[in-house]
Order: C-alpha cells, then structure tokens, then sequence
C-alpha cells in the first residue's frame, strides 16, 4: 500500500513540524480479510454434526454398503472390510478397534473378549460364523503379529487411518453424508433396541457404565410405536 506524503512546514530551510492530515483511506481491495484478526489468521470454526449430516449412526443396509466399498479398493480389502464388521457387530470404538489383539480372539471357542475404553465395562461376546472365518483368513494374511488389523509392516493401524479407510468406504458406497468410525457403534446401539433386546443387556453389550448413554437407543427404536396402527 502507498502511504501518504504528509505536508512540512519548514523555517530557514529546516522541517519544524509535520501537518496532519486526514487518515488515508484504505483501498476495498486491501482490506483485512474476514479470516484475520490483528494480522493473524484465525481458523475456520469447525461445522456441527448437525450441520454436516442428519444423523449419527448407519442403518443395517448403510453398512453392508460400505462393507461392500470398503472391500473392493485398496491393497488390504479383507482387512478392512473385517474392520468395519467387528466394529459394527461389536460396538468398537475406533481406539478399541486398532488395538485388538489375538489373545482376545478364541476362534475355537467363539469368544471375543472386549476391553472397553473410558472407563467401560468389559465383557465377552460371541462371534458368529461370519465373523469367525473372516478372522481365520486375517490370520493367514498377516501372520506373525499380536495384533489384528496391522500395516504393512506389522503394527497396528491409528485411529486416524481408521477414519480415513471407512470416510472414504462411504464415500464410495455413494452415502450422502460423510461418515466416521463412531457411526458404526451407534449403528449397534440401534440395531439391538430395534431388535426389542432389553436395555440393560445393551448397556452390558456396549459397556457403558451409565445406562443413560444406552437409553438414547431405546428412546429412539421404531418398534415402540408399531402398534400404534392397526392395518
């Protein structure tokens, strides 16, 4: 920007005093932005999840789409379609997800035993048929490793990996909102109140300690209200 040449008052060729003027106005053009504030950028604020999608969970047939997805791109298609199944079946956090071990899988027994993060219940559940051979095939595809969904090198996936691989398994599953690993545990939680299974069990299920995280399920099961009507 070019400043403004204030004028000087001079006497016997020396400046005595600077006039003032008025302040210059600046150009439209070469006003600070909106994203700035005393010269500092200042991020933009993150958008709520309400304003991003109208809803935080997956429905069953959302899921075997992005199962679909997440298994048909990408050098580890098994894996990550085994992913997104354990973390449905099983209500997994993202954190509980990445760090699965194999001493918490009884193949034979049918056994997953489930360590809970947050200070959450613990507990034991069953593996079905499914579940089970798509675990004996990770095992064979990534032998040598305590963990069950690990790189190419042998360590365990992050979170932040996690998140990438099932954003874009939605994307290319064609969902018309972006999605998040936690959307799978929701999808749990409302899958089981939908299937009429009482609330204390999903709480067990789920391993909150406090059944007022497990009531949001229930409170929102269709089936409540489905003799309302009588066709």
């Amino acid at each position: 920007m070019t400043r403004k040449t204030l004028p000087r008052t001079t006497l016997h060729g020396k400046v005595t005093s600077v006039e003032p003027t008025e302040p210059a106005v600046l150009n439209p053009a070469n006003r600070p932005s909106r994203d700035t504030l005393n010269g500092k950028v200042v991020p933009p604020r993150r958008q709520t999840n309400a304003g991003i999608r109208s809803r935080e969970f997956l429905t069953p047939d959302e899921i075997e789409a992005v199962m679909k997805a997440a298994g048909s791109v990408g050098r580890h298609r098994h894996r990550d379609r085994t992913m997104i199944l354990l973390a449905f079946r099983h209500g997994l956090r993202a954190s509980e997800l990445v760090t699965l071990r194999w001493d918490q899988v009884d193949l034979k027994a049918g056994h997953l035993h489930v360590h809970r993060v947050k200070s959450g219940t613990p507990s034991t559940h069953p593996l079905r048929g499914t579940e089970i051979r798509a675990l004996r095939r990770l095992q064979r595809e990534y032998p040598n490793t305590p963990y069950l969904f690990v790189t190419e090198r042998g360590g365990p996936l992050t979170a932040s990996t996690l998140r990438k691989i099932v954003a874009r398994a939605g994307t290319l599953a064609g969902l018309a909102f972006p999605i998040h690993p936690h959307m799978l545990r929701h999808a749990t939680g409302y899958y089981l109140a939908n299937q009429g299974h009482d609330t204390r069990a999903i709480q067990h299920y789920l391993g909150h300690r406090n059944i007022q995280h497990t009531v949001r399920y229930t409170e929102l099961a269709a089936d409540r209200f489905k003799e309302f009507w009588q066709d």
